[in-house]
């Protein structure tokens, strides 16, 4: 059945094809891989099998079309992406495919990885193209590993406070930079309390986005309304969630 697929691709890229998927490179591919990879999650969310299988085939479809791309620079074609994948599958389970009774761990084998590359740093190989909540949870999960982290939640809730006061002291030229330090002490404190940061946040738009359209239910003329009216509407939809 893949075969069909990369018959598809190479048609779409051939000279006779269609002119937007020959235009196409790693680059202007990259955000719909990020747009379709987040469409899986959502559908598996809403726990719709249908959506699942559509959303992944959409997710393959980004596989093949990076593949194509790279097989027509004469870099690599898909049949090397699967053997890649499935060497560093069988290489992390040496107790599964190979000769060791006990596996030395998962993260112990993706360090050994990391020594043979030229950044050897603890931090190496955290997607730049990441979500930044979900990168700022990766970089500290990972620091971490090397001792460098609190003990408890206490630090990092300590350093939320330290970081609104530096926020009500800066100066506009580096309010920027200090509203960011507080997304990242706030990601960490959250982390320490042993939860998701990427699935609380998730969840908490999730009920956002629910409660604010209770209220534009209340009446069309929702935006009309002044603020006290707008929040005495929000108190009513959260008491009549809470009972």
């Amino acid at each position: 059945m893949i075969e069909r697929l990369l018959a598809i691709m190479a048609r779409l890229r051939g000279s006779d094809g269609c002119d937007w998927d020959r235009a196409q490179t790693f680059a202007t591919i990259a955000p719909y891989t990020i747009e379709e990879a987040y469409e899986v999650a959502d559908a598996i969310e809403r726990n719709d099998p249908a959506d699942i299988k559509d959303e992944l085939g959409d997710l393959l479809l980004q596989v093949v079309f990076h593949s194509r791309i790279a097989e027509e620079a004469g870099q690599f074609t898909l049949a090397d992406v699967v053997a890649s994948i499935s060497d560093k599958m069988e290489r992390r389970h040496p107790h599964i495919f190979g000769d060791a009774a006990t596996s030395p761990g998962w993260e112990a084998i993706k360090a050994s990885e990391r020594d043979d590359r030229s950044d050897t740093s603890a931090l190496a190989g955290v997607a730049l193209a990441l979500p930044a909540l979900l990168r700022a949870e990766k970089l500290q999960k990972r620091a971490a590993r090397t001792g460098f982290d609190w003990p408890d939640a206490d630090g990092p809730r300590a350093k939320i406070i330290e970081e609104l006061e530096e926020i009500a002291q800066s100066s506009p030229d580096k309010l920027a930079e200090e509203a960011g330090d507080l997304l990242f002490a706030v990601v960490n404190y959250v982390r320490h309390l042993g939860l998701d940061p990427e699935a609380t946040l998730r969840a908490a738009n999730k009920k956002f986005e629910r409660r604010f359209r209770a209220m534009e239910a209340a009446g069309p003329a929702f935006p009309t309304l002044t603020l006290e009216q707008q929040e005495a509407l929000w108190r009513g939809v959260k008491d009549t969630e809470q009972r």
